[in-house]
């Protein structure tokens, strides 16, 4: 959902009670903090100021690289890892819909892709992936 986004996208708002696209994200990096403190020790939350779109992105990867790295290592899982994706990693691809859905609404949809047929990787997490290829292109 951020890969190809027009910079205004960032602070669009399409109705005075919505949140913004940055405001959502920099709750998706709440959301992954707070699964990375899950999983170590404890529940601790903070609700972060939102920054800048580039800023919440790259906020938002330094996050799930965190998690990532402490998932891949061999540290034990304070808290379930199903409690660890039925909270805070589901809601996270709750709020990664809505700003799917925003892009369409802002004139600047996605392309539709098979996550499933994805080329996917352990531990590549960042900002550069692999282009999206059309559905049709993955028989």
């Amino acid at each position: 959902t951020l890969r190809g986004a027009p910079p205004t996208f960032g602070t669009w708002r399409p109705a005075e009670s919505t949140r913004t696209p940055v405001e959502i994200l920099a709750h998706i990096g709440d959301l992954l903090d707070w699964v990375l403190w899950l999983a170590r020790e404890k529940s601790v939350w903070n609700t972060a100021t939102p920054q800048a779109w580039p800023d919440e992105k790259a906020r938002f990867f330094a996050a799930l690289r965190s998690l990532d790295d402490y998932l891949a290592s061999d540290a034990p899982l304070a808290t379930p890892w199903e409690k660890l994706f039925q909270g805070g990693l589901a809601d996270a691809l709750t709020h990664t819909g809505q700003l799917a859905m925003l892009r369409r609404m802002h004139g600047a949809p996605m392309k539709g892709e098979s996550y499933a047929r994805a080329d996917i990787e352990a531990g590549r997490v960042g900002p550069e992936q692999v282009p999206a290829k059309p559905e049709n292109e993955f028989d």
